[in-house]
């Protein structure tokens, strides 16, 4: 008995088109959540004109967002070790489109923050489950670089949604770039329809996709549930070490979009296009970072990444600190430089670790990536509020939080070894 329309299942791309052309559908799926992240940005000050609330109150929608994939996925990772990767995936997308066509409908707070939840639990799916879809086909080395390359694509989607979302919030207003988001993510739903098979090696026997119940393949066990999966990952040391430090290194991240936005427009009297033109270099900078994952990860050794990112992640903070908070340079460039250098660390870093925490327990390879996402979206999602209440008439909370969390990924390194 089947569970899936596709018996199919995908292996591992042989060949170099072939890759690409994975890495590229791949690309696209993940990248719907980056988009529902940074497309709406420049357009905050204006919503919280638009809606009536104050600017705390809307970066409430980018909490709510983060809560949201991080609860989302630890569900998404477990039900798609049982049940297949391809059917939950396909599910959060339909998911998503929904979420992002209540969100260019609304009216008021609350079905903006309903919108967004829905569109989040969509969204988690598509970073969750690529993820783990790479790493069901690849070794952990190899896992690393291919994850490398994915989020180097990735990256193209924050580097271009906040120019894009300036664009259209300036032409026909903040409502347009969820209905963008509608736009992108239908075709997407169609696509992975059409061309991703099932991956998961648990579920797969002889050639076709077997139903929960049966045997997971020869000599495999029964599926493992919610507890357990969580169990064994709870008690693996290796698993928070690169879970914390990859949810860390985020959090910096995280805590520089919750606050640019207010600093660029509010404190230093620049334009949402002029912040999307700026926010594109740190994009540039995540790329450059991951493409360096991709080459060099299978070679040098993942853990090896790691820590050279975290360091150069701590250095790039503190430039940042020392030029606009000690110095004084309020230049556009004295934030986006350095967060620059933040978002090459994270390249660096990101995918490395995360090939490391789903690589601790393969069995459950699917809820390891559900549990490391959740951590890195709930740090998230406590350093955006903060930023955003804590930001009032200077820059220093935004620092201050980024500093911290910086030194926290580097720490929590020292886990893995």
């Amino acid at each position: 008995m089947t569970v899936s329309a596709e018996s199919t299942p995908a292996t591992a791309p042989q060949s170099a088109a072939a890759r690409r052309r994975f890495i590229l559908l791949l690309v696209a799926v993940a990248a719907i959540s980056p988009l529902g992240i940074n497309i709406y940005l420049p357009s905050m000050p204006g919503m919280a004109r638009s809606l009536g609330v104050d600017y705390a109150t809307i970066q409430v929608t980018l909490s709510v967002y983060l809560t949201a994939v991080a609860l989302g996925q630890l569900i998404v990772g477990p039900l798609s070790d049982r049940f297949g990767r391809r059917p939950v995936l396909l599910i959060g997308l339909c998911m998503y489109v929904l979420g992002s066509l209540v969100c260019g409908l609304a009216e008021n707070i609350f079905w903006l923050n309903i919108g967004r939840v829905i569109q989040a639990l969509g969204g988690c799916s598509g970073i969750t489950l690529t993820r783990t879809m790479v790493r069901d086909l690849y070794d952990r080395n190899q896992s690393a670089s291919m994850i490398g390359y994915l989020t180097m694509g990735m990256s193209v989607a924050p580097m271009v949604a906040p120019m894009v979302g300036g664009l259209l919030d300036a032409t026909y207003g903040w409502r347009a770039s969820f209905f963008f988001l509608v736009c992108f993510g239908v075709p997407i739903t169609v696509l992975a329809w059409a061309k991703l098979r099932e991956t998961n090696p648990y579920l797969l026997r002889d050639g076709k996709v077997q139903d929960p119940a049966a045997p997971r393949g020869p000599a495999r066990g029964p599926a493992p549930g919610l507890l357990s999966s969580y169990g064994s990952l709870f008690c693996s040391g290796k698993f928070w070490g690169y879970s914390l430090t990859t949810s860390f290194a985020s959090g910096v991240f995280f805590a520089f979009v919750a606050g640019a936005a207010y600093v660029m427009i509010e404190l230093l009297g620049r334009s949402p296009f002029e912040y999307g033109v700026y926010f594109g270099t740190v994009s540039l900078g995540y790329m450059t970072g991951n493409f360096l994952s991709g080459r060099y990860a299978a070679k040098v050794g993942p853990d090896r990444m790691i820590a050279f990112g975290s360091l150069y992640n701590v250095a790039s903070v503190l430039i940042m600190v020392l030029g606009f908070g000690l110095l004084g340079i309020h230049h556009p460039l004295m934030l986006f430089l350095p967060m620059m250098g933040v978002a090459m660390s994270n390249g660096l870093v990101l995918p490395s670790a995360i090939a490391g925490a789903v690589s601790v327990r393969p069995e459950v390879a699917g809820a390891a990536s559900g549990l490391a996402g959740s951590l890195q979206m709930g740090v998230a999602a406590l350093v955006a509020p903060l930023v955003g209440w804590l930001l009032v008439d200077s820059a220093w909370p935004l620092l201050g939080v980024m500093l911290v969390a910086s030194l926290l990924s580097a720490v929590s390194y020292r886990m893995i070894r």
